[in-house]
């Protein structure tokens, strides 16, 4: 059973920059592939980035490509989502996803997932 647990969102003016990190524990890192995804009030969740197990490939939305960016530290069992030049449409819970396939990850039918991370950006 692997936990997850988000840290780091918070209430930012719009421009500014979070970085989100999701700290992994109770199975092997490393053969779990990484995804973010977002859900605001009202709307489904949706995908936001994603790492396969290796960082060998990084996959992200339209809506955030060039203004997100996702990593993952694999000795640290952690994998991060730093987000620059926010804008107030980003305002979401965010949820940090683990799946050990490998592939078409844009797909959320994940293994497990942390609790989210409430990002709030103000106009």
């Amino acid at each position: 059973q692997v936990q997850l647990v988000e840290s780091g969102g918070g209430l930012v003016q719009a421009g500014g920059s979070l970085r989100l990190s999701c700290a992994a524990s109770g199975g092997t890192f490393t053969t779990y592939a990484m995804g973010w995804f977002r859900q605001a009030p009202g709307k489904e969740r949706e995908f936001v980035a994603a790492i396969r197990r290796s960082s060998s490939n990084t996959y992200y939305a339209d809506s955030v490509k060039g203004r997100f960016t996702v990593s993952r530290d694999n000795a640290k069992s952690t994998v991060y989502l730093q987000m620059n030049s926010l804008k107030p449409e980003d305002t979401a819970v965010y949820y940090c996803a683990a799946v050990r396939r490998n592939y078409n990850l844009i797909n959320d039918e994940y293994d497990y997932w942390g609790q989210g991370t409430q990002v709030t950006v103000s106009s």
